[in-house]
């Protein structure tokens, strides 16, 4: 039995907290939590926020690199230790306030060529037909460090590329027979919006050595097209190169990234030289489709587990099906045919519990707020060496949108625990949830997409709650009326001991209750609709 510590409680609650103490809650309910915890050796998609997504493997260290664009006017690296988690990022590179290169920074590649680290990258001054592709050279060693710029690549007409310099994004790397060759997406003529695949030698990881050869038609299938029907334009972009030990092919990105037909084409090498178009055979059928739940999936990237066994599919999908860019970040495991090209399967389903790739690392419990995975649009996040704040709006917005912005901490948290945190609102009292999680596992991007519990104040009806998540849905189990002054910081605490949870509040007791769901998992941070900062975390 247990005492439940509550004021101004309503007769009709005091009843309905009494059958769910007796009668064990909705049976509805308790099939869907018969999943319970996720072992540490399994995840589920989305991993991340964000498009035209890059990850390789550390050639130094056990580690993931992740490239990608931020808010479109920088670049930032994430660092993990597997595929299944995009993990912390740092930016190391922001575009100047004006320039040729100040504007819509796209599809960063990171690469590791002729002993320095490169980030092949595309950008503008804020008009799309100015788009040019651009490399940043590491100083040092550190890719986390500071990087140079050179370019525009010459990526035109003529034998010097630039008669006129022309369109490109997208640009990829690769070597092939002791040679290096770039790739990239552009249009043949300025301004004309027709987007095919070209490929050039380099004479350095910097700089084109020769002009540019058209690899293909971009329309030789309805499926190429925007839309399947003959009076649309082709479209491809988005090369992506796959090696194995018998052959060399490029994947594509083809119709429209605004649409859910987005999908993947692919290029076989069946010649002796990759500069001239009748050395490549296009694959009739696309490799890589929609579904009816997981749509507008392209721009995709290879990579090995960190035990060299598995090969991973990653790619970017639509949240939603109208016309637009905001995206979600898919891993999941793929095959190599008996020839040495990818064999990609359909998209996972959001929310499939999927095993970790293999040779990935085990957490320890948490020791410090710097250690944590972020499930949120990359805009939201500001972080410091001291706190984390969550659901900030940006002033530049870039298809940003909701989706329940958390940060769940490295390592499970094992047995009786108690975990305080200090929160301060910024948007008022219009405030919705912010707060707590304990005993999470399996987080994924979206509002109720995880395992666990979530403890937390929601200011615009003065509530102090206690609730669940079984992946996909929210069921309350506890509330409180308090009073909450969003002009002040304010500590929660959460103790659980065995299946006893309390809850309080700037060090008063709030209330008891008992739930034994989940037994094990991680620490984090979540508001739903709000913008709040954490910080003095503290865990025992």
């Amino acid at each position: 039995m247990f005492e439940v510590f509550i004021s101004r409680c309503s007769r009709y609650f005091a009843i309905s907290l009494f059958f769910l103490l007796h009668f064990e809650g909705d049976p509805s309910w308790d099939a869907k939590a018969e999943v319970g915890s996720l072992r540490p050796n399994e995840f589920v998609n989305p991993i991340g926020e964000g498009a035209d997504p890059w990850v390789i493997r550390d050639p130094h260290q056990p580690r993931y690199l992740w490239c990608m664009s931020e808010g479109n006017q920088a670049i930032a690296i994430h660092v993990s230790d597997s595929v299944s988690s995009m993990g912390k990022k740092t930016v190391v590179w922001e575009a100047p306030a004006d320039g040729p290169y100040s504007k819509e920074v796209w599809a960063p590649e990171l690469h590791f060529v002729e002993g320095k680290w490169r980030i092949y990258f595309a950008a503008s001054d804020g008009q799309n037909k100015n788009h040019l592709a651009y490399v940043l050279t590491a100083v040092g060693e550190d890719p986390l460090g500071d990087y140079d710029l050179s370019g525009p690549f010459a990526t035109g007409e003529g034998q010097d590329g630039r008669s006129p310099n022309l369109w490109a994004i997208d640009m990829t790397v690769f070597e092939h027979q002791q040679k290096l060759y770039a790739v990239w997406s552009g249009w043949d003529q300025v301004d004309s919006d027709r987007q095919y695949l070209y490929i050039a030698p380099m004479d350095s990881p910097t700089s084109l050595s020769g002009p540019r050869v058209r690899l293909c038609s971009n329309d030789d299938y309805l499926w190429e097209r925007v839309e399947p029907v003959k009076s649309k334009r082709g479209l491809n972009e988005a090369p992506q190169v796959f090696m194995s030990k018998q052959r060399l092919s490029v994947t594509y990105s083809c119709g429209a990234s605004w649409l859910p037909t987005y999908k993947l084409g692919m290029l076989e090498l069946t010649g002796d030289d990759p500069l001239s178009p009748a050395s490549w055979t296009k694959r009739k059928d696309p490799i890589f489709t929609g579904t009816d739940s997981t749509y507008g999936v392209g721009h995709s990237c290879f990579v090995r587990s960190l035990d060299g066994r598995q090969w991973w599919h990653v790619y970017h999908a639509k949240r939603d099906r109208n016309p637009g860019w905001r995206r979600y970040v898919f891993a999941q495991p793929m095959k190599v045919g008996s020839r040495g090209l990818p064999v990609l399967g359909s998209p996972v389903d959001s929310n499939t519990i999927m095993l970790r790739p293999s040779g990935s690392k085990q957490h320890v419990q948490p020791t410090s707020m710097d250690d944590y995975e972020y499930f949120g649009h990359h805009q939201m996040l500001r972080a410091t060496p001291d706190s984390i704040r969550l659901g900030v709006q940006p002033n530049a917005p870039i298809n940003t949108y909701r989706s329940g912005e958390k940060v769940v901490f490295s390592g499970a948290v094992s047995g009786d625990f108690e975990v305080g945190v200090t929160m301060q609102f910024h948007d008022g009292a219009s405030s919705r949830d912010a707060g707590l999680l304990f005993r999470t596992t399996g987080p994924s991007i979206g509002y109720d997409a995880l395992r666990g519990y979530f403890a937390g104040l929601v200011p615009r009806t003065n509530l102090l709650i206690l609730g669940k998540m079984d992946g996909m849905n929210w069921q309350e189990l506890y509330r409180r009326e308090v009073d909450i002054d969003v002009t002040q910081p304010v500590r929660l605490k959460v103790s659980v001991h065995g299946d006893r949870i309390s809850v309080g509040l700037n060090g008063q007791e709030g209330f008891h209750f008992h739930d034994s769901t989940y037994k094990s998992g991680s620490i984090g941070f979540r508001v739903v609709d709000a913008d709040a900062t954490f910080s003095n975390l503290s865990v025992h």
